[in-house]
């Protein structure tokens, strides 16, 4: 009976440990995966951008030496041969700074010679990358202290890891990069301005999406300005038969400023219909057609391009 007692009390005992046992293990893996980051290179034929789990050696605090850890991992010809470092060969990283949140990235003039979608690559590769650090909410690239410019000639400024789409909701390892066509208000708001822009995505999210993702994110050019309300909520796009079905909430229906609402919504139709695929658009609100665009256009019509509104 006594021996029977003693091992009761020590598989009790035990049974009582395990919670602490449990809670030990949790934290500790919780303090690693606070250090587990992504680290983003090229794939080898320089037409994407895939990725690699880190963990971050240096201490979290000590902002300066995770900048450094993880441009030095960009830097570094990974193991895996389908990689490739996106600060390597005329990508010459002179220096950097941090001020106020944005991490400046200065290069030298080498780094104008590469290829446009290979530099547009190693960029969103290195942006997708630094702005998972504590205290690095934007990144911005100059050239020998010059601000880099796009192929308009505009400055690229601040760049979040959002300026590269992805699909948060399902991300894969696989980015591709396209050229877009966004029709934007002109400055009176009577005609239509032809904006094109390059963006890397995530190849998982519908392409009509993502057109109407940047045309609600507004031009990044003086040459034109936004015809729809930025604070719009897309609810669902889907393309059946060569119409593209569009739901929004109620933002949609917000004028902008001085924008004609024709202009507004032939800048989303026009934008649509420059995808693949597509030739007609059904816009709808919170599910029904059966309302009025900005209180002036029928939503139960099915429209077409409409090039007559657009700036020669």
């Amino acid at each position: 009976m006594n021996n029977t007692f003693k091992r009761i009390v020590n598989l009790i005992l035990c049974l009582m440990l395990i919670p602490f046992c449990m809670v030990g293990c949790t934290g500790k893996n919780a303090v690693d995966n606070e250090k587990l980051v992504k680290v983003y290179y090229l794939n080898t034929k320089e037409t994407g951008i895939i990725f690699q789990d880190y963990e971050i050696k240096a201490d979290l605090n000590d902002t300066d030496a995770v900048i450094e850890e993880l441009l030095e991992q960009m830097k570094t010809m990974p193991e895996k041969l389908e990689y490739e470092a996106p600060i390597y060969g005329p990508v010459n990283l002179l220096s950097y700074s941090l001020n106020g949140g944005v991490l400046k990235l200065d290069f030298a003039s080498t780094y104008l010679g590469t290829e446009k979608t290979t530099e547009i690559l190693d960029r969103a590769a290195m942006v997708r990358t630094l702005t998972q650090i504590n205290g690095v909410e934007y990144v911005t690239f100059t050239v020998e202290n010059a601000p880099l410019l796009d192929d308009s000639g505009n400055i690229v400024g601040n760049m979040s890891a959002d300026d590269f789409v992805y699909n948060a909701g399902n991300e894969i390892n696989a980015y591709e990069k396209a050229e877009l066509v966004l029709y934007f208000a002109s400055e009176d708001g009577q005609e239509l301005i032809p904006v094109y822009r390059s963006v890397v995505y995530n190849s998982n999210i519908l392409m009509q999406r993502l057109v109407i993702e940047q045309l609600l994110a507004g031009p990044n050019t003086d040459l034109a300005c936004a015809s729809l309300n930025s604070q719009a909520k897309i609810n669902s796009v889907s393309v059946r038969d060569g119409v593209c079905y569009v739901d929004f909430d109620n933002g949609i229906l917000a004028r902008v400023g001085n924008v004609d609402p024709k202009i507004a919504l032939y800048s989303l139709v026009n934008t649509i219909c420059e995808t693949a695929d597509v030739n007609k658009v059904q816009i709808s609100v919170g599910g029904s057609s059966e309302g009025y665009f900005m209180e002036k256009i029928a939503l139960s019509t099915v429209f077409e391009r409409n090039l007559d509104i657009v700036r020669q």
